[in-house]
């Protein structure tokens, strides 16, 4: 095979694009992995530039490397053959994460075998001409060209933008003629008549006076924009799916009935800031534009400094803002059920008691623990000397047997406080991270 460089610019690749392709290993993989095979498929008909573009654009969007072989394979076959048709086909495979692939079904909704010829471009574009035409004449090129555009492009799902735009442009030229010095002049606002002075301009709908202001969701635009639906936790990017990922998600939905549920997590150890009231208004603000429920829930996972005051001037503060939490919880109340969770793990061989002290555990690189094999059985057994308090604080934690995204390894779910909780009393209390994700499901909450 040729050199890298070689082999993309001689897909249609520029060769400034082909050097920054190579600067990213995991998509220079990628594609060299594509272009291997769809010259399997192509044989000496080769990859040509339109087949090289697909292929380049597939693996720069594609998140689940296993479908690389099948959408390689539909691009090669002309089975794919336009970008409208790729991001139809790599939409699919992230809605459906689990094999196997309904083939019939994934090649109806991404137009598999759909040609649509330039004859049909013309047809569909006079007729939307011909509807629009006594408009067009009147207001010439000032028309909304868009409005012809999107109801061409109506009829024909899988057509080429770029085909339908120049065959507006040209029927609408040969109905209208080049463009004239009128046409060229720039389109004078008709100004708004100015309220006398001492008069306050009032917006009323329906009679009645409508505070101006921008809607909820037009708050939340951005981040907001981009997140899932409720039980479309699989199409988040990097998101692990497991055999059983699909059924739980769908028990949830049950249980949930798609309704968005957040909540406002604050730890009840100092006042309110600034950041926080951001987060107040967010997570309540986006479950009550999207007709959901927010919870107000105390992390309360670190006694020593813990006061009833914050709890109250918490809750006081959220209500000052203009919510109701739907309901109020905290993180001790799950203390048991993440506490057979714990043991659970142990038994599944996915987690282990271990005695490095904390100082041996800062850094990126802290050495790999001495006791992460020890026997399951001899593990619950120290777990269980940790709840009753026979070893001393930092003598003991219990570790997850995983590795976390910045190369971390067994992150601490489990140590001993003896500070005494002011809801559950003495006890070994888990770590705040990991207590997180438990409770969102525990709680089954969308974000």
């Amino acid at each position: 095979m040729a050199d890298p460089l070689t082999l993309f610019t001689s897909i249609g690749l520029s060769e400034q694009k082909a050097k920054e392709t190579l600067k990213n290993d995991a998509l220079c993989s990628a594609l060299k992995d594509a272009i291997a095979q769809a010259q399997r498929v192509l044989g000496a008909a080769g990859v040509d530039k339109a087949t090289g573009t697909l292929l380049y654009t597939m693996t720069s969007r594609l998140r689940d490397p296993k479908r690389l072989g099948f959408l390689t394979d539909h691009i090669a076959q002309r089975k794919i053959c336009t970008e409208l048709q790729l991001a139809a086909a790599l939409e699919f495979v992230k809605s459906h994460p689990q094999d196997p692939i309904n083939q019939q079904e994934f090649e109806s909704l991404c137009g598999v075998g759909v040609v649509i010829t330039p004859e049909q471009i013309e047809d569909k574009v006079e007729k939307v001409i011909k509807k629009h035409k006594d408009q067009l004449l009147l207001e010439r090129y000032r028309f909304n060209m868009g409005l012809l555009m999107g109801e061409a492009r109506g009829g024909l799902m899988w057509a080429d933008g770029k085909m339908i735009k120049n065959e507006v442009d040209m029927q609408v030229l040969h109905l209208l003629g080049p463009k004239t010095e009128a046409d060229l002049e720039k389109k004078t606002k008709a100004q708004k008549a100015k309220a006398p002075d001492g008069v306050k301009e009032e917006l009323t709908i329906n009679g009645e006076l409508k505070i101006e202001g921008r809607s909820l969701m037009d708050e939340l635009r951005g981040v907001a924009l981009n997140f899932h639906k409720p039980g479309e936790n699989y199409k988040t990017e990097g998101y692990v799916v497991t055999p059983k990922t699909m059924d739980l998600l769908k028990q949830h939905l049950e249980f949930t009935g798609g309704q968005i549920r957040t909540r406002f997590p604050p730890e009840p150890n100092g006042i309110l800031h600034i950041g926080h009231a951001k987060a107040i208004n967010f997570n309540f603000g986006y479950a009550k534009a999207n007709d959901g429920i927010c919870y107000l829930r105390y992390d309360d996972t670190n006694p020593e400094k813990e006061e009833e005051k914050y709890f109250t001037a918490i809750k006081d503060m959220v209500e000052w803002l203009g919510y109701k939490p739907y309901e109020i919880t905290h993180a001790s109340d799950n203390f048991q059920r993440l506490y057979d969770l714990a043991v659970d793990l142990i038994r599944r061989g996915h987690a282990y008691v271990c005695h490095q002290r904390g100082e041996e555990l800062k850094g990126h690189n802290p050495p790999p623990s001495p006791w992460r094999e020890r026997p399951v059985e001899e593990s619950l057994v120290l777990f269980d000397r940790m709840r009753r308090g026979l070893f001393a604080e930092g003598e003991a934690t219990v570790r997850m047997k995983i590795v976390m995204e910045d190369g971390k390894m067994d992150p601490v779910a489990y140590r001993i406080k003896y500070t005494a909780h002011h809801r559950t009393g003495d006890g070994i209390l888990k770590r705040y991270d990991p207590v997180q994700g438990s409770i969102y499901a525990f709680g089954l909450l969308t974000c």
